[in-house]
Order: structure tokens, then C-alpha cells, then sequence
């Protein structure tokens, strides 16, 4: 079986095979759909405060 992933900034279920996985030093593991997610999340951006995510359109009653 191969695992499913979602991506750690906008929550958008990620294909096996794509994506980014970044590791910190202290062991915890981030997953990116994209570089667009993968530079917001350096930039310290909340995804709720950002629109086009999940948890943003969840956050202003899009969804």
C-alpha cells in the first residue's frame, strides 16, 4: 500500500510520487504540494489567514 500524504500548509491531498518532503532538525516532517506552499510556510504565513486554503475558506465560512 502506498501512503497517502496531505499537505502540510494548504491540506490538499497529495499523488504518490509528487510533492516535497521537508524534515526539520528536531525530527518533525513537513509535506508540500507545491512551492508556492513550501514558500509561505518559510515566510511564517498562518494558513488560516490565507485564502486559497483549506483551513482559510473554513476559517471565513467558504465551506
Amino acid at each position: 500500500m502506498v501512503e497517502q500524504h496531505v499537505c502540510t500548509f494548504c491540506g490538499v491531498q497529495l499523488e504518490p510520487g509528487t510533492g516535497k518532503m521537508y524534515i526539520r532538525k528536531d525530527g518533525t516532517i513537513f509535506y508540500f504540494c507545491s512551492t508556492k506552499c513550501q514558500n509561505n510556510y518559510k515566510l511564517g504565513r498562518v494558513p488560516r489567514r490565507v485564502q486559497w486554503t483549506s483551513t482559510g475558506r473554513k476559517a471565513l465560512g467558504k465551506e
